[in-house]
C-alpha cells in the first residue's frame, strides 16, 4: 500500500487514474497516477522505492526499468514527492555513488571509511584510519572487500577464498555430487583448496583426500580439514567425524 498519494491539487504534474506501469497490483480507478517522461504510469510511493534501489546498486542517475529511458532527478523529486529528508538522502547517495564511481573509493570493511586505491596494480590497500586506530597497519582486498591474507602487492587475487573474479560464484553454484567411495556422501563438486584457495572439482574418482594441484597439499575434500587431522579419526572410504562443511561462499582460508 502506497504512503503518499496524488491529490488533484498537484500542479504541473500530467494526473491520470490508469494502472500503474511500474506496480502491477496498483490499478485502483480511484487512485491518481503520474505520468513520466518515458510515458510509463506510477504513484509517488512506487517510484521512490524504484529510485532509492536504484541509488542502492550504486547508481548516480534514475533509469525506467521498462524501456532504459533517463528520468531526471527533479522530475523523480517532484513526481516522487519527495520530502525535506528524502531529497537530502538522495543526494547524498548520489555524490556518495559518483566519489564512489569516479573516484575509484570503496568502505573499509572494518570502519567504513572510504579508501582511495592508489596503486591499480596492487589489490592490497591500506586503511589509514584503522591503522592509526589499531595502532597496527591494517589492509584489505579491493576485490572481495575481505581483510588482506597471502602475499603482497599482487594485482589477480588475495588469499581469501573465492577472491578471484567468479570463483564466489562456482563455490556457491556448483552441483553436489554423491561420492561412491564414500557410502555415497553427498557434497559440493567444487572446492577451494583450504592452503592457497585454487578451485578444485572433485570427479568422483578416488577417495575423499584431495592433493592441490598448486601447492601440493591435501585436504578433506568434505570436511575441509587439513588431510592429516581428517584422517585421524576417519580413513579415506569412511565419512568424516566432523561432518560436511558447508559450501565456502565468502569464508577465508
Amino acid at each position: 500500500m502506497s504512503t503518499k498519494k496524488f491529490t488533484p491539487f498537484d500542479k504541473d504534474i500530467k494526473l491520470v487514474s490508469d494502472p500503474s506501469s511500474l506496480d502491477e497490483y496498483d490499478d485502483d480507478p480511484e487512485v491518481l497516477r503520474a505520468v513520466l517522461s518515458c510515458g510509463h504510469i506510477t504513484d509517488p510511493q512506487t517510484l521512490t522505492d524504484c529510485c532509492r534501489a536504484q541509488l542502492n546498486d550504486g547508481n548516480t542517475e534514475f533509469r525506467c526499468p521498462l524501456c532504459e529511458e533517463e528520468w531526471s532527478y527533479d522530475e523523480v523529486r517532484k513526481l516522487a514527492k519527495l520530502t525535506i529528508d528524502e531529497q537530502l538522502t538522495f543526494e547524498d547517495k548520489i555524490g556518495i555513488n559518483a566519489a564512489e564511481k569516479f573516484l575509484d573509493l570503496k568502505d573499509c570493511p572494518s570502519c567504513g571509511s572510504y579508501v582511495d586505491r592508489l596503486d591499480d596494480s596492487n589489490l592490497c590497500v591500506e586503511c589509514s584510519v584503522c591503522t592509526e586506530k589499531n595502532g597496527r597497519t591494517y589492509e584489505f582486498c579491493w576485490q572481495c572487500v575481505r581483510v588482506w591474507k597471502g602475499p603482497r602487492p599482487r594485482g589477480d587475487r588475495c588469499g581469501n577464498v573465492g577472491c578471484k573474479r567468479g570463483d564466489q560464484e562456482l563455490l556457491r553454484d556448483c552441483p553436489l555430487i554423491s561420492l561412491k567411495s564414500v557410502k555415497d556422501f553427498v557434497c559440493p563438486s567444487i572446492r577451494a583448496c583450504i592452503f592457497c584457495s585454487v578451485l578444485i572439482e572433485h570427479t568422483n574418482e578416488g577417495c575423499k583426500i584431495m592433493a592441490c594441484s598448486e601447492c601440493k597439499k591435501e585436504f578433506c575434500f568434505i570436511c575441509l580439514k587439513p588431510a592429516q587431522e581428517c584422517l585421524e579419526t576417519a580413513k579415506h572410504f569412511i565419512p568424516c567425524t566432523a561432518g560436511l562443511a558447508p559450501r565456502q561462499i565468502d569464508s577465508a582460508i
